[in-house]
């Protein structure tokens, strides 16, 4: 008797999953595939680059040109100092804003 039991309970079961798997993949077909964030419309607009005479510099963005350098220049120091390079030679060589 409880062979029984458990045939018409597995019966059941897979089907029941299977259902609720194609529900839950249903609910989500209908949604557009969009990208939350683009590049080109959020952040910020300026970036700078600082790099030392040895080692790795750093790349930064910020909402102005002062605050791009600021904090390029302590990336620089950052990666400079990690990476076995010269962080008091770090110098911003590239900064500007789009647009």
């Amino acid at each position: 008797m409880t062979g029984k039991t458990a045939r018409q309970c597995s019966s059941w079961i897979l089907p029941s999953l299977l259902a609720i798997n194609l529900a839950l993949a249903a609910g989500c077909a209908g949604k557009a595939a969009t990208a939350r964030y683009t590049a080109s419309n959020i952040g910020d607009s300026c970036y700078a680059k600082a790099l030392p005479t040895a080692g790795e510099g750093g790349l930064a963005w910020g909402t102005t040109l002062n605050m791009a350098r600021q904090k390029s220049l302590d990336n620089c120091i950052r990666y400079a100092g990690q990476s076995g390079g010269t962080p008091n030679t770090c110098k911003v060589v590239l900064a500007e804003c789009k647009n």
